[in-house]
């Protein structure tokens, strides 16, 4: 590794309508402890850590006798803050990933550039307007909040699927997958994978 610095970060928001603490390493091992408060966006956490074999903590209270979307929304906020600092100056990284992931009958893709210039494309059409009690959209927002904090373009598409919880499980195990890769260090190189000399 040319870089022998620890590609962690740990950061906390608190507001009006939560408290958000997240730890989260780029070089773990998939290893969890998520206590969100909202149980389906635990699940992809998980999901998401153990497919991009990342360390995650993420405790978090927030209104969820509201809605989820306050806790949702920070959680994320968060955690592409915590991206964006494990990530450092990014030299030897990979830059780009791409995955495809499918779950039964859906097929799921995400491409991710490590950019400093966040955006997000999403195309997802779901079936249903929630899974359990969670509510699809927040699937977006999620994701935006990542891109916008993380400082990533980030590209999601569901080719197909017809069932909401596989279709959104395919979505994250491909952001991890995707993520991963980007993160990765590639052998031999000690640069920033730009010809800007910057990301």
């Amino acid at each position: 590794m040319s870089d022998a610095r620890a590609r962690e970060a740990s950061r906390r928001r608190q507001t009006g309508e939560t408290d958000v603490s997240v730890a989260f390493n780029l070089d773990g091992e998939g290893a969890c402890d998520i206590e969100s408060g909202v149980p389906f966006l635990d699940h992809m956490l998980h999901l998401f850590a153990v497919h991009g074999r990342f360390d995650l903590s993420v405790r978090a209270n927030g209104d969820t006798e509201i809605d989820d979307h306050h806790t949702v929304e920070d959680i994320a906020i968060v955690l592409g803050g915590c991206l964006l600092e494990a990530l450092g100056d990014k030299r030897g990284i990979r830059r780009y990933g791409n995955a495809f992931v499918p779950m039964d009958e859906t097929l799921a893709q995400v491409v991710v550039d490590v950019s400093n210039r966040p955006h997000l494309e999403y195309r997802a059409a779901y079936p249903s307007r929630e899974t359990g009690r969670f509510q699809t959209e927040l699937v977006h927002e999620f994701l935006a909040k990542l891109a916008a904090e993380g400082r990533i373009a980030l590209h999601v598409i569901v080719h197909y699927g017809r069932n909401t919880h596989h279709m959104i499980e395919a979505v994250f195990k491909a952001l991890g997958r995707a993520l991963n890769e980007a993160a990765s260090r590639e052998p031999g190189r000690t640069d920033v994978p730009s010809t800007k000399g910057l990301l």
